[in-house]
């Protein structure tokens, strides 16, 4: 099977890149897209214009003496003043919302100062702002209220103009009227020929505007909440194909097991168990995650069942996936390096018809490697992710997609405890078998409908399928007698399957009270979960053990799956759930903001034992708010406070056969958000308190059932910092501190840490790209990351050492390619992700790897 996917895929990169059409050096108009499909319709008044290869002028900066806003019958002109205009070569990016432009060999000298600010200049723009970037170029930056602006751009006898046109909802405009003839601008008279630099980068490492934390696009600096965002930039630069990896840039974000190696297993602030996202659903996948299709990642911190139902008190991590374009997009990539890597992937994008209202985007790799461990099993990896959009009519458009992943990888259960710490054995070393195996495959699909009734309102309706079938055989570890240094094990297999259907209904609308404006989101939310399966067992006595210090394997023939007649599992489970929110975002003024939100859960959930005949049922209600304030005393810095809850159903039973109560969680977080460098780098300061209760305990009257009074409480402190230091020097880090303890139980466990928890994490990623000369697009990266000392079980018997990792990175890229080098773990240091349960399941983290890489976009 891998084997056929292998040529399928490479087939298929081999017709794509034959079919791949010449680009056209010339275009009466540009339309200019960031990977995130937010739009800037640019629009140009010259009868022609070339996009050529970016170039930095040699000659003295061209002074800027004064920036206007004209009031126009469109919008707004912003003039920026000089007698030069015809020298200046404008590079257009966008981002969110925003219509950004860099004006290199260009300096903003203002009698007032060196920045121009100007909020809510007219209907439809939130703020325009004029600044010298570095010594050498100005950035203009004009934020849209919803989407990005349409911008005609000229020059004139006053100067470099850029004709501002706010995105206006065309369900407002009458389709019945023509169109009246719009009156000359006296300021386009002596208009020239404008040469423009076209790229579809974000702006370094810094996403200014996330919609996990509100399901609106919020900027992050109005947001009463700790949010932070790894884009695509990053997972470039660093070269992860895991999202665990991605998420060491994260601060308070750390691996609880991972099953064998063979699942994405999480927790934030000290809370583990689910919490991923795509496009905002929860995702039930069971394995490992692509990252081939994310366009950046979104980390939000605390209690987040307001939007999101039954989730832990820690927070929630969200994919993003990376969405069609309106202009023929072709990227192709090859990667290889240690343990016979290979990973090649495409990227393709683009319109279907002439009128572009039919886009497609198509994202799939194929991975194979054999891994640092001495299994005989190999990865084999493959997934494929088609994605349409139809723009229905000019208000209403609808967006399909598809993912089908197939994985089959080792079962690894890694390492042991040995003593307080951990068994000293060789890296390579595996204590099961070297064919013990996991196999997944997953499907998805999902739909998006958008309509804008006009400009302030829209309803989005969405559905996601995705189902999921797992399959694993090893010899599972039991316990290690230290003296002798015998392992015991069992020959056991899990076939498992996972369906689950969910659908959300959003409605959003803008609107004001007097002076006060709001931002309304009311929303209704559907899901049910079908999961169930066997674990069957080798009976006790016949799987053979092992020495961890000299280990024999294969001593007895594998057992057939038939051979395994000890049943310990054989159930079926459904869950329905309902979920009925309403979040108004206030704005008293516009350095005063409110969140006031608040939701109704209700949970029907349904289990059946087969192997004993029983049931159970348990019937949930759950009330959960969140309050929280945003003041800006000046703008650049953001104070903010919150209170909010969470829920998750508790699948404890007690003694009677009824399911505990749901867990509930409580946050309470002040921080603060700044930015520095004229906007170009953010950073976010916080402090929390969480409590999650109602925890299921051992029943000491019925040591085989449980009680909800377990409690945990988490408090700490998180820093995270992004963005562009100087042109081409980026930077993502993070700090976070973590003080948890576990507060009651009946276990005897009061006053323990829980397992995996460390203090202190940390971590710095920064990169540095030459800028001109003839070394131009050559680049630099380097990277800490770490981890503290962490408690490896419930019980605190061992000791997870604390490890620093370095990496390292170089790369060039000129015109529509690039090649790199990426280095991780530069020192080959012995490190371990995490435990996944008691003494003997420990993931060891891998060694020196060497990755390059190389692609081509068209």
């Amino acid at each position: 099977m891998a084997k056929l996917q292998r040529l399928v895929w490479m087939a298929s990169l081999s017709l794509i890149l034959v079919a791949v059409p010449a680009l056209d050096g010339e275009v009466k108009s540009a339309s200019i897209e960031s990977d995130n499909f937010k739009s800037t319709n640019l629009k140009l008044r010259s009868p022609k214009v070339k996009i050529p290869n970016q170039q930095r002028l040699a000659q003295s900066p061209i002074a800027i003496s004064g920036v206007r806003l004209q009031s126009t019958d469109k919008g707004i002109d912003v003039i920026l003043e000089t007698n030069q205009s015809e020298q200046l070569k404008p590079v257009v990016k966008t981002e969110g919302n925003n219509y950004i432009v860099d004006i290199p060999n260009a300096q903003l000298r203002l009698p007032s100062g060196n920045t121009f600010r100007q909020e809510k200049p007219s209907a439809g723009i939130t703020e325009v702002i004029v600044s010298n970037l570095d010594a050498n170029t100005i950035r203009v930056t004009v934020r849209g209220e919803t989407n990005a602006p349409q911008v005609e751009l000229f020059d004139g006898d006053e100067g470099l103009i850029f004709g501002v046109i706010p995105a206006v909802s065309t369900a407002e405009t009458p389709q019945t009227q023509p169109t009246p003839p719009q009156p000359e601008q006296p300021s386009a008279q002596n208009e020239e020929p404008i040469e423009l630099v076209v790229t579809g980068e974000q702006d370094g490492y810094r996403v200014e505007e996330a919609s996990t934390a509100t399901r609106t696009d919020t900027p992050l600096r109005d947001i009463p909440q700790t949010i932070q965002v790894v884009p695509e930039e990053v997972i470039r630069d660093q070269r992860v194909t895991r999202l665990r990896d991605a998420l060491l840039n994260v601060g308070g974000v750390t691996q609880d097991g991972g099953f064998g190696g063979t699942a994405d297993q999480l927790g934030i602030r000290g809370f583990f168990g689910g919490g991923v996202l795509v496009d905002g659903f929860k995702d039930g996948r069971s394995g490992i995650r692509e990252t081939a299709n994310i366009e950046r990642i979104e980390v939000l911190k605390g209690p987040a069942s307001v939007l999101y139902g039954g989730v832990e008190p820690g927070g929630v991590i969200n994919l993003v996936t990376k969405q069609p374009l309106r202009d023929p997009f072709y990227n192709a990539e090859l990667s290889v390096g240690s343990f016979s890597t290979f990973r090649p992937s495409i990227d393709i994008s683009g319109p279907i018809n002439s009128d572009r209202t039919l886009l497609y985007r198509l994202n799939s790799v194929y991975e194979s490697s054999d891994g640092f461990r001495d299994f005989n099993q190999d990865i084999q990896r493959f997934f494929v992710s088609p994605t349409l959009r139809w723009e229905i009519g000019q208000a209403t458009n609808l967006t399909l997609q598809l993912d089908y992943l197939n994985d089959e990888r080792p079962f690894d259960r890694g390492f042991l405890a040995f003593g307080d710490g951990i068994l000293d054995i060789p890296l390579k070393r595996i204590l099961g078998e070297p064919d013990d195996v996991s196999e997944i495959e997953e499907i998805g699909f999902s739909y998006r409908l958008e309509h804008n009734f006009n400009e302030n309102w829209k309803i989005r309706n969405a559905f996601r399928f995705l189902s999921s079938d797992t399959f694993d055989y090893r010899a599972e570890p039991l316990s290690l007698d230290e003296t002798t240094g015998i392992l015991s094990r069992n020959f056991r297999s899990n076939d498992d399957y996972q369906e689950t259907y969910a659908l959300q209904t959003d409605l959003v609308g803008k609107f004001a009270t007097g002076s006060i404006n709001h931002t309304l989101l009311f929303g209704v939310d559907l899901a049910r979960t079908t999961s169930g399966g066997t674990q069957k067992r080798l009976p006790a006595g016949i799987t053979p053990s092992i020495d961890v210090f000299n280990p024999v394997y294969n001593a007895i023939p594998r057992p057939g799956l038939g051979e395994l007649t000890v049943v310990v599992r054989d159930n079926q489970d459904r869950s329905d759930s309902l979920g009925i929110f309403l979040q108004d975002q206030i704005a008293l003024a516009d350095n005063l903001k409110f969140l006031v939100g608040g939701r109704l859960d209700i949970v029907d959930q349904k289990s059946k034992d087969l192997l004993d005949g029983t049931e159970s049922n348990q019937y949930d209600t759950a009330i959960t708010p969140r309050l929280g304030i945003v003041y800006q005393p000046i703008q650049p810095i953001s104070l903010y406070a919150s209170y909010s809850q969470s829920f998750q159903p508790n699948f404890g039973t007690r003694a009677d056969g009824s399911v505990l109560e749901p867990e509930r969680g409580t946050q309470y977080e002040v921080g603060v958000k700044g930015e520095f460098l004229d906007g170009r780098l953010a950073a976010t300061l916080a402090a929390y308190h969480i409590t999650k209760s109602n925890i299921a305990t051992t029943d000491p009257a019925n040591p085989d059932f449980s009680i909800p009074v377990g409690k945990q409480r988490s408090q700490g402190i998180e820093l995270g910092i992004a963005g562009e230091i100087l042109p081409g020097w980026n930077i993502i880090a993070s700090y976070s501190y973590i003080d948890a303890e576990i507060t009651e139980s009946n276990d005897g466990l009061v006053g323990n840490r829980p397992p995996n928890v460390p203090f202190n994490t940390a971590s710095l990623w920064t990169t540095y790209e030459l800028q001109r000369g003839d070394l131009k697009g050559l680049g630099f990266g380097i990277g800490l990351f770490y981890v503290g000392d962490r408690q490896g079980d419930t019980d605190n018997t061992y000791i997870i050492p604390s490890y620093l990792r370095t990496d390292a990175a170089i790369y060039y890229q000129r015109e529509n390619w690039r090649a790199g080098i990426n280095i991780q773990n530069l020192f080959n240091e012995k490190y371990f992700q995490g435990a996944n349960f008691g003494r003997v399941a420990i993931e060891p983290g891998a060694p020196l790897t060497v990755i390059g890489s190389f692609s081509i976009t068209f």
